[in-house]
């Protein structure tokens, strides 16, 4: 694994070409970005959260969440691992009894759900980015119409369909 890059979640896009939420996490000390394709209903879970909203009902992460909760663990980062054959990797890390620290593989747009519902810090690898081109001397109008043109051009499985 290389270094990892500790990242937020910026956004989430609609990719035009398939109409497929993209989730839009940027690194905390730069301006690059990765963009991961995920499903509809994990969009939905993230959207909410980051709106502050809450469904009427728990959904799977709220649940998953309570069950942490109240077996008195808590998720401490999530970590974004690989991209292989299209599919991007993820685990979370639970810290389990004094020493045990559990690294459970999920499918990162689970785990951003539950990151921002924990507050839990998100790392990606360093490998997963694209070379940052100079984008720290854009207007951040410049840099959002960068992003648009990158997702627009983009083939979704070069990047994978996480969730899909």
């Amino acid at each position: 694994m290389n270094q990892m890059v500790e990242v937020k979640v910026s956004g989430l896009a609609v990719d035009d070409r398939n109409k497929s939420p993209v989730v839009i996490l940027q690194e905390l000390k730069g301006t690059r970005v990765l963009p991961i394709w995920i499903g509809p209903s994990e969009a939905s879970a993230i959207a909410m959260e980051l709106a502050g909203r809450k469904f009427e009902r728990p959904l799977t992460h709220d649940l998953t969440k309570t069950i942490l909760d109240g077996l008195g663990a808590s998720i401490e980062k999530i970590l974004i691992t690989e991209l292989e054959g299209g599919t991007f990797f993820a685990k979370m890390v639970i810290p389990h009894g004094s020493a045990e620290v559990l690294a459970i593989d999920a499918r990162p747009s689970d785990s951003i759900a539950l990151a921002l519902r924990s507050e839990a810090t998100i790392f990606a690898d360093e490998a997963l980015f694209s070379p940052d081109s100079g984008e720290e001397d854009l207007s951040e109008e410049d840099k959002a119409e960068r992003l648009r043109r990158f997702l627009r051009d983009l083939p979704p499985e070069d990047f994978g369909r996480a969730g899909l």
